[in-house]
């Protein structure tokens, strides 16, 4: 009972050490999203002993509510990025082949209708491109009985058919979870909520952070050679303490949450909105069926969690309305909403937010070294870019080389789990590595299954609670498993079963679970429901 992290780093075990000043850190990483995660594991590779911090939980921002998309971005061929596309479906590629389980192959079915831009042709070329890119040839088309065949109730209202390709859907919180795994297994140190407050300068130069436990309220100085902010939306803030200008436009993209017995689908469609002719994807995540991008300017409060407005859900509705209008779905049929920040490089508000460039982009300003924008996708190849502005303020650190592979093998096959599913069995290891043959042998009998209509197991709570920083029961129940977002009611069902496992695992008594089923709750109701819930 109350077993201390063994995956992940101890809490309380850091904290002292960071008040006692044990440590010289090379490198302090502000932001525990997938691009903090990504520089966290490179820097640990290379023999740089680096510390990441977040303020809330790991993947609490933008990390764990985007659309769940490791793709190449077909769009941005048409703005012209092709080196972007590129560099996103050859990582996509090398992803698929790294963590199977995590990340998987989906079809897309792109909507083909009487007088739209693009057609066959021009979509079949743009096509043969991005497969090209890619290294894979697997594009095709569909005629429109096929299509009515794929998708049941569809509507045919000018219908032509659908051209057909790959990419690929992930669980992105759990894609940054397993990228901190490796990154700690090869010595980086990761803490969530403690927020840097400040930063510390020398001569005006940037030589530390003043950093805050949020859940003691104390605070310590850290002295180190470099520090990067990986903070997405948030970036100009620790910024402008070094640099007054503003270059992040903060985008909001809400998606809906559908019982896949509502809206039955197998493949990804992508339809343009009847209102503005934006795209907007209808694909299977989790056992349920996604709706989503909505693309607003977020000029709220940074550090209130995004919310679904009321704009967003009566547009999603009709985009889904118009495809498939036989369903008669409404807003009672949602099981839950999400809301995500995206920060894109740009200012210029006047420009529709759809047609900005999503590359990113790394500053250096007197010793802080700030990134930001870009897709989930290449978070690699960003960190790398941090890494290399980084090297001119770490001195006589030695960087070591490191091999360019993105997961290391986790050295286990779905075999060697003894579970029946074999496919159930590899997605455990996508999100687990190697701890996956550990996670299900430690497992009770009753709680290796999987629950209700989703693929987690409370198994997996287990796990996450005993080596995962788990601090409140919003992290376990919206990041480190999607239970929240996918079982009706925010999971109210599985509390008994979730109450024992945090007594046992987080020594929560009567008192303290209330406490957080309180806090749960209002923060499901208010950021993960209905607008207003």
């Amino acid at each position: 009972m109350g077993a201390a992290n063994t995956t992940f780093t101890d809490r309380q075990v850091l904290w002292k050490q960071l008040q006692q000043g044990d440590s010289n850190w090379d490198m302090v990483i502000v932001g525990g999203g997938i691009i903090g995660a990504g520089i966290l594991r490179e820097a640990a590779r290379r023999g740089i002993k680096a510390l990441l911090v977040e303020q809330q939980d790991f993947a609490s921002g933008t990390s764990s509510r985007s659309s769940k998309m490791v793709h190449g971005g077909l769009r941005y061929i048409s703005h012209g990025d092709i080196k972007l596309t590129k560099d996103s479906l050859r990582e996509r590629e090398r992803l698929l082949r790294e963590v199977p389980g995590l990340i998987d192959r989906m079809g897309y079915f792109f909507t083909l209708r009487k007088g739209q831009f693009p057609g066959r042709f021009v979509f079949g070329l743009l096509l043969a491109l991005y497969d090209w890119l890619a290294g894979i040839k697997n594009h095709r088309y569909f005629s429109k009985a096929a299509v009515q065949q794929q998708f049941s109730g569809i509507s045919s209202d000018g219908l032509n058919g659908a051209m057909y390709y790959t990419d690929t859907v992930t669980d992105d919180a759990r894609l940054v979870l397993r990228v901190l795994q490796d990154a700690i297994e090869s010595g980086g140190v990761a803490v969530n909520y403690m927020r840097v407050e400040s930063l510390l300068k020398t001569e005006g130069h940037v030589t530390g952070v003043v950093i805050k436990n949020t859940q003691n309220r104390e605070q310590v100085e850290i002295q180190c050679k470099s520090v990067i902010s990986a903070t997405g939306a948030w970036a100009d803030r620790l910024r402008n303490e070094v640099n007054p200008e503003k270059r992040i436009r903060p985008l909001r993209g809400s998606h809906l949450v559908f019982p896949m017995a509502k809206l039955p689908i197998k493949d990804a469609l992508t339809l343009f909105h009847p209102v503005d002719n934006r795209p907007v994807f209808i694909f299977p995540w989790e056992g349920t069926t996604v709706v989503g991008t909505t693309d607003l300017d977020h000029n709220e409060d940074l550090d209130e969690e995004a919310v679904i407005s009321d704009q967003e859900l009566a547009y999603l509705l009709e985009a889904v309305d118009a495809l498939f209008p036989q369903h008669n779905l409404s807003q009672d049929d949602i099981i839950s909403t999400w809301s995500g920040v995206r920060p894109v490089i740009g200012s210029d508000e006047a420009r529709d937010p759809s047609k900005e460039r999503r590359d990113h982009a790394v500053w250096h300003d007197k010793g802080l070294i700030t990134v930001s924008g870009g897709k989930l996708t290449t978070f690699r190849l960003i960190a790398l870019d941090a890494i290399k502005a980084a090297s001119k303020t770490l001195g006589n650190v030695e960087v070591l080389e490191s091999s360019d592979c993105i997961f290391k093998a986790p050295g286990i096959t779905a075999a060697e789990l003894n579970v029946a599913d074999k496919h159930w069995a590899q997605r455990l290891i996508g999100r687990y590595g190697k701890h996956a043959k550990t996670l299900m042998a430690e497992a009770p009998d009753t709680e290796a299954l999987t629950i209700e209509n989703t693929a987690f197991c409370l198994a997996e709570c287990r796990w996450a609670a005993r080596n995962e920083s788990v601090v409140h029961l919003d992290d376990l129940m919206l990041r480190r498993t999607r239970l929240g977002s996918i079982v009706e009611g925010g999971g109210e069902s599985l509390f008994p079963a979730i109450e024992k496992i945090c007594a046992q695992e987080l020594n929560w008594n009567a008192e303290h679970w209330n406490g957080e089923l309180a806090r749960y709750r209002d923060i499901w109701r208010t950021h993960y429901y209905l607008p207003g819930a």
